[in-house]
């Protein structure tokens, strides 16, 4: 049973990076803002700090974290790079994209955090009150999507704090988010793969190494049956609504997720939110997971998703649906 804190809420500043990086020290768990989503952070190197993050979220424990640093130095001291991980650290950090990479032989980051396995998943996030925090804190901190476990990713604090309150010891807010979906992971093998589309598009990868990424099943596991990274559970992202894809028109008692043009049936509609009107992936991928949210909250049957093209961020956005949509179609 999670015990009841009074969760603090502070705007992000000089004070709000102390005190974050106060409450990563003593085994807090701590929201912050991304570029991506806002994550919840803990002591990447303290299994309490770990499980006790597990519990507030509800996360399955073979369900492996992203460990978070300041700098590709710091990154180097927990995974080991190869020559096309490091040319896409170079290209893409900071920012949107998890590296899965071997564990080093005296990584710091505490088996909890990778599931036992022996990769570990790391990102340098390019938000400026993220970055801070790190810096402050000085160590990895993991930080999945600050949320329920397997609910709507949050991109305001208002997000976090309707998920998480007296569950957590800290929220800093920062404002809206940039990106609005999650960061695109690459496993860095013999060949390199998506494991996870995301914030940063396929096509910018594969510019940048001059081929083509593998492509992972959707639901790629370790020899021990784990996911090889977070957020590829068959179920994830998901409103307690039932989600309904690809709708070509809205049926009665729906609601609409439109993009561009709405389609028939949508005057009828029991709501309506457009990811963007003029049919734009990003503003779309930024607006997502709060629109979920928000049509949620509304009494309809189904929530209708209109057809999204599966190019660009399309793609991590069609991901996402798709997860939101298991068990609910």
């Amino acid at each position: 049973m999670n015990v009841a804190l009074t969760t603090l809420i502070l705007p992000a500043g000089e004070a709000a990076t102390a005190a974050a990086a106060r409450a990563l020290g003593q085994g807090g768990l701590v929201a912050f803002p991304t570029e991506t989503v806002y994550g919840l952070g803990a002591d990447a190197t303290n299994a309490a700090a770990i499980a006790r993050l597990y519990q507030a979220k509800g996360r399955p424990a073979f369900n492996p974290l992203i460990s978070h640093v300041g700098d590709l130095a710091h990154a180097r001291t927990i995974g080991r790079f190869d020559e096309t991980a490091l040319k896409l650290a170079h290209a893409f950090w900071p920012g949107p994209l998890t590296l899965v990479l071997p564990k080093t032989a005296d990584c710091a980051v505490a088996e909890l955090a990778t599931a036992g396995l022996e990769t570990i998943a790391i990102r340098i996030p390019s938000h400026p009150v993220a970055r801070a925090i790190l810096d402050a804190f000085g160590k990895p901190v993991v930080a999945p999507s600050a949320n329920l476990s397997g609910h709507v990713s949050p991109t305001t604090a208002a997000h976090v704090k309707s998920d998480l309150e007296d569950r957590i010891d800290l929220i800093v807010d920062g404002g809206p988010v940039e990106v609005g979906v999650e960061s695109t992971i690459i496993g860095c093998f013999e060949a390199p793969m998506l494991l996870r589309p995301g914030g940063l598009p396929r096509e910018a990868i594969e510019h940048v190494l001059g081929r083509r990424l593998m492509q992972a099943p959707a639901d790629a596991e370790s020899d021990s049956g784990q996911p090889l990274a977070p957020g590829m559970l068959a179920s994830h992202y998901a409103p307690r609504t039932r989600v309904r894809l690809n709708a070509e028109r809205v049926e009665p008692g729906e609601a609409l997720l439109a993009f561009g043009p709405p389609v028939a049936g949508a005057e009828h509609a029991a709501a309506v939110m457009n990811l963007s009107g003029r049919g734009d992936l990003s503003e779309a991928a930024t607006n997502l997971f709060g629109y979920l949210r928000a049509l949620d909250t509304r009494a309809a049957r189904n929530i209708a998703v209109m057809p999204i093209p599966n190019r660009g961020l399309g793609e991590a956005i069609n991901d996402r649906l798709r997860r939101a949509a298991v068990g609910r179609e």
